[in-house]
């Protein structure tokens, strides 16, 4: 029997090491999204600024480890059989959970499902022995769970999320005030000071208070302690020297050193402040074991009042958590989606944005909106000026050519954003509150955003469902992470060995599935045969361009269009499933083309602007016909999933007979576009009124079915949709070579 906790104990240290990769692809992202924002420096600089930060607060983390100990539950209330099934249900789950969120590529919180799941696992294990025994009734379930350090916790972590945001929002919006969007000039004359303040905070904060808890803080606490007003003092003046000597000597912003320590510091506080998240629970196993093994009674006998008390972390295991989670931060492709999350909806300009408006992010912007003419009507006409001139963005910022080359946002809002989540974050160390750092980075990004007025009246709606969208997924990581972890924690209090080893081959399942569906989605991602935006600047570079995307449109049209046919033809409802969504990948791309064509006419030069008028018709045509591929994929796939009767063999022998017609004349208009051959483009022209009778012809054929032999009412309306659709669909294709005929002639 004890081998079988053996076997626990190894499985506990493989999910530590998975654990750590799945959790720093979440959360370590979180420190890299000012700088990477910003483009302050490389990112091979960032990265390896950032690793340092990891590697160092890894080592100075063993302050946190009491939390998994004794943090959420009373160790002295279980036994160790019972301490190791919590531990191995709250380490299932975890990697799952927060696996599930990578995938998704949406930041949650590891701190907030570490704290849920031992709590729940916790609660089911007491209850199972609550109802155990005949003396314990439910009202004894509050001395086996540390309610009032929980519920400090669980609170601090709560709470952390309105202070970050607001703070966030005041410091940026003061910031923005003194140096405007036109920061450079007032760099030279206030950067010292700007510099010296969030130089001495990021200094104070996270290299002296972050370190307290660790064995190397017993040296210098008592000068900290009653000193601390001269040591803010000297590190201000050093730092403000620094900055200025900085400035004079390399001719460069001190924001990137700000940048730079920054991004050292919130690496630095992350990694002390979340390394309990991932290892804390398997080196409080082996601490169990270590103490039961020693003692030689029963497991179900041995009490773990032992890890009440104060055990410090092995230096080498953190040496080596330290080495994975910098190893992931340089090679996980999963961090690099939720960061894409959290500078898209803090970035300053215009763009794709990845979450649809809903209604309470409409009454939120509604809402804001109103308040703010309100404070505007109160405020004195001199205020008011002197606000919007420092809140007045260049051009460059609302235009922009080449916008996914530009920064997210600028140095001033980096420095703000690491200066104050670094802060935030070391307090919380400091006083050993396992803060979430997914929330304080997250929110003083969407704190430092509003301030920024970056949600502007284009992208509000959607940036605040955005947040809303993050924020509702943090809820859902409590309640998943409580529910999940009690389930396992009975699953295998039921099964026991076998019980394990059936949840650890699905959990294997499950990483490996998430894994191969990400990869698949970074692939589509990096995907060069989408459509491609017009970046040149003359009528004949627009129509140059414009031909690539109309032979892909074309192209895939017609696989989509005959894939549809082959499907329906067949009832193969996955053929058509996948053909729907192809369809809603053309119409995507087609529909991000249509949003950029503010920056497209911007940017055109003035002997060219009437290519924008052939550029919109373009655009207009084949928007046309994604929505015709829709319709006729959607009625298709929603016929057969319906399980109606498939069509009658004359019905599909003449759509297979239209899907040749069609293919052949595709295939004529793809090789005319991708060779550049335009003077062909008269002879596909002449073949419209032959295409549409072709149509017509099948029509009155299928008008003449149904009058004497058609039987099946879904049949018939489903054959004339697809007949007369596709009909707009050569219409559209037409349209668009005439335009592109006429354009190309007149060039």
């Amino acid at each position: 029997m004890e081998n079988i906790y053996l076997l626990m104990l190894v499985a506990l240290v493989v999910l530590a090491i998975a654990d750590l990769v799945v959790g720093v692809s979440n959360d370590a992202v979180n420190f890299l999204n000012s700088a990477i924002g910003s483009k302050a420096i490389s990112f091979k600089t960032i990265m390896i600024v950032a690793s340092l930060g990891i590697f160092f607060g890894a080592v100075f983390s063993s302050g946190m480890m009491e939390v998994a100990r004794k943090g959420i539950f009373m160790p002295g209330q279980f036994y160790f059989d019972e301490i190791m099934i919590i531990f191995m249900a709250v380490m299932i789950t975890d990697i799952l959970l927060l696996d599930f969120f990578n995938t998704l590529g949406m930041p949650t919180s590891t701190t907030v499902s570490i704290v849920f799941e031992l709590l729940g696992a916790a609660v089911v294990m007491a209850l199972i022995k609550i109802t155990a025994s005949d003396t314990e009734t439910f009202a004894n379930l509050a001395q086996y769970i540390n309610t009032e350090k929980a519920t400090e916790i669980i609170s601090g972590i709560f709470l952390s999320v309105v202070i970050a945001f607001t703070i966030g929002a005041i410091v940026q919006w003061l910031s923005r005030l003194v140096f405007s969007f036109e920061y450079q000039n007032k760099i030279r004359n206030f950067g010292a000071l700007f510099g010296g303040f969030c130089l001495t905070a990021i200094g104070y904060f996270i290299f002296f208070k972050g370190l307290k808890g660790t064995p190397y803080y017993d040296s210098f606490k008592d000068i900290l302690a009653s000193q601390w007003i001269l040591v803010v003092g000297v590190s201000f003046v050093f730092w403000t020297l620094f900055s200025w000597l900085y400035m004079k000597i390399f001719k460069r912003s001190i924001l990137i050193i700000v940048i730079a320590i920054g991004t050292f510091g919130l690496a630095l506080a992350f990694s002390g402040n979340d390394l309990v998240n991932f290892i804390g629970v398997p080196m409080a196993a082996y601490h169990s074991y270590e103490a039961w093994a020693a003692s030689g009674q029963a497991a179900s006998t041995f009490s773990m009042e032992v890890l009440r008390t104060k055990v410090p972390a092995e230096p080498i295991l953190l040496f080596i958590s330290g080495g994975i989670m910098v190893l992931t931060l340089w090679f996980s492709k999963k961090a690099k989606s939720v960061a894409e999350t959290e500078i898209g909806l803090s970035r300053q300009g215009h763009g794709t944005e990845k979450f649809d408006p809903n209604m309470l992010s409409r009454a939120v912007v509604a809402g804001s909106t109103k308040l703010s003419h309100l404070i505007k009507q109160l405020l004195p006409i001199g205020t008011k000026r002197k606000i919007s001139k420092s809140f007045a963005k260049p051009d460059e910022i609302l235009v922009g050519d080449k916008r996914e080359e530009q920064p997210a946002f600028d140095m001033i809002r980096a420095s703000i954003n690491l200066t104050v989540a670094g802060v935030l974050i070391s307090i919380a160390t400091s006083y050993k509150l396992p803060l979430s750092t997914t929330y304080v980075t997250f929110m003083v990004a969407m704190g430092t955003s509003l301030a920024d007025k970056a949600w502007g009246r284009e992208s509000a709606v959607y940036r605040v469902a955005g947040v809303l969208n993050v924020i509702g997924g943090w809820f859902f990581t409590a309640f998943s992470a409580f529910t999940a972890a009690g389930i396992l924690t009975y699953i295998i209090y039921l099964g026991k060995g076998p019980a394990i080893a059936v949840l650890l081959i699905v959990a294997i399942g499950l990483l490996v599935r998430n894994y191969v569906s990400h990869k698949n989605k970074a692939l589509a991602k990096t995907d060069s045969s989408g459509l491609r935006k017009s970046e040149s600047n003359t009528v004949q570079g627009i129509i140059a361009e414009s031909a690539d995307n109309i032979s892909n449109v074309v192209s895939r049209s017609n696989k989509i269009f005959s894939d549809v046919l082959t499907g329906l033809s067949k009832q193969d409802k996955k053929k058509l499933k996948k053909s729907k969504k192809g369809v809603d990948k053309l119409e995507a791309e087609i529909e991000e083309l249509r949003d950029h064509i503010f920056f497209f006419i911007k940017r055109l030069d003035e002997t060219s602007v009437r290519g924008s008028s052939f550029y919109i018709t373009i655009l207009g045509y084949l928007t046309d016909i994604a929505q015709s591929l829709e319709y006729i994929s959607k009625k298709s796939y929603k016929h057969v999933n319906n399980n109606h009767k498939p069509l009658r063999y004359n019905q599909i022998s003449d759509l297979k007979e239209m899907d040749d017609t069609l293919s052949v004349l595709l295939g004529r208009i793809d090789k005319i576009f991708r060779d550049k051959n335009f003077v062909d483009i008269s002879e596909i022209v002449a073949t419209k009124p032959q295409v549409l009778q072709s149509i017509n012809d099948k029509i009155e054929k299928q008008v003449a079915r149904t009058r004497t032999e058609e039987s099946s009412p879904k049949n018939t309306t489903l054959y004339f949709n697809l007949l007369l659709e596709t009909k707009e669909l050569m219409h559209a294709i037409m349209n668009l070579m005439e335009e592109y005929n006429s354009s190309y002639k007149k060039v």
